[in-house]
């Protein structure tokens, strides 16, 4: 049996490549409306972050997100942002084991 091949997308914020399951996809709709798209499903051009801190640190300083979608980035976005990253990285934490 063939091995699938796994996507590969490259973060915004540290320019490392990835698995595509393992990054935040963020997405300008044709409208023009940038939102945070967690199923990677929505239409529109997306542009991809790792789920840490300092990838959105740095992504948000370099405006490297308004640089990828050609608009600027509402705040509220870096908000929800922001909250899924932290999430994310809770839900790490209580699933690395306890020693």
């Amino acid at each position: 049996m063939q091995q699938r091949k796994i996507p590969v997308r490259r973060c915004v914020g540290c320019n490392a490549q990835k698995p595509k399951r393992e990054l935040v996809r963020v997405v300008r709709s044709p409208d023009g409306n940038v939102s945070v798209d967690l199923t990677g499903k929505k239409a529109g051009r997306g542009a991809y972050l790792c789920p840490s801190a300092a990838c959105l640190a740095k992504a948000r300083k370099a405006k490297r997100l308004q640089n990828a979608f050609g608009v600027p980035v509402p705040d509220d976005v870096f908000e929800r942002l922001t909250a899924e990253i932290t999430a994310a990285e809770q839900a790490a934490k209580e699933a690395a084991p306890h020693e």
